[in-house]
């Protein structure tokens, strides 16, 4: 039997058609591909979104985006997909912020998110676009691609990039106390329309991958909250079906990540398909 998977990409600005080519190239090396026919599709529309099993929120200029999705009529039904009904979604750069509960470095209502994620995000952590780098990651999660055992590291190229600053507590409604800091805003809270979607919602932040060392040599420069037991800049994390990079795999030609990505769409879809 055949399942059909439409994965979309939110082309309203940014690096979609470089993430909509890491997926054509993935989709070959996801296991069990037999049984998947997969569409990757540009996402400009609510009718083009509704049509989505999963979405990638690129790489970009935040504001831009949700400036863009509003003023298109897209930013309510990007937070019902993301919130209410809890697709598996993926956000790069400017799409972690977008997905953040809050985000910090920004003028009250000069940035409207999207929520999903429980943390607190510093938008340009690292500087200006002329302070961009690469670094080399360590992603164990990447042990968990079907059929494969060698796990290297993983080229980060990092512009203008956030970093997840605090894990939040999961909350009623929304993060009213980070509401209440200077320069911060928030996501509007949404009530999760399943009970899958309910127990995502309720899971525990999980810290996918740091950068180690930077954080040390900004000490002083950049403030930020981190748990105890991560060193290191937060630069990945997942919350349910909901992922998170900091970087760019967009820019590389590593699939890898994509591919991992594919195969949580894959168990997610055939998980709300059982209920």
């Amino acid at each position: 039997m055949t399942t059909s998977i439409v994965v979309g990409v939110l082309a309203l600005q940014g690096a979609f058609a470089e993430h909509l080519k890491l997926l054509q190239k993935a989709s070959t090396s996801v296991e069990p591909a037999s049984h998947i026919k997969w569409t990757f599709t540009e996402v400009r529309t609510e009718d083009e979104l509704s049509q989505c099993d999963a979405l990638i929120i690129p790489g970009g200029e935040s504001t831009t985006m949700s400036l863009v999705a509003s003023r298109s009529g897209l930013l309510e039904p990007l937070r019902g997909f993301v919130k209410v009904y809890r697709k598996p979604t993926w956000g790069t750069c400017a799409g972690l912020i977008l997905l953040a509960e809050s985000a910090n470095r920004t003028k009250k209502g000069g940035q409207d998110l999207i929520g999903g994620l429980d943390v607190r995000v510093n938008r340009n952590h690292f500087g200006r676009q002329t302070e961009s780098f690469e670094a080399s990651l360590d992603l164990p999660f990447l042990n968990n691609i079907v059929g494969k055992t060698d796990v290297a590291t993983f080229k980060g190229v990092f512009i203008r990039a956030p970093v997840v600053e605090k894990l939040l507590p999961i909350v009623e409604g929304e993060q009213a106390e980070e509401a209440a800091k200077e320069g911060t805003v928030i996501a509007p809270s949404r009530v999760a329309g399943t009970a899958p979607a309910n127990a995502a919602v309720n899971q525990p932040v999980e810290v996918m991958a740091s950068l180690p060392g930077r954080r040390a040599r900004m000490a002083g420069k950049l403030g930020g909250d981190y748990p105890d037991d991560v060193a290191g800049d937060i630069v990945a994390v997942r919350q349910g079906n909901v992922f998170g990079t900091s970087f760019h795999p967009e820019l590389t030609q590593d699939a890898r990540i994509h591919v991992w990505w594919l195969q949580q769409v894959i168990e997610a879809v055939g998980a709300r398909n059982a209920v």
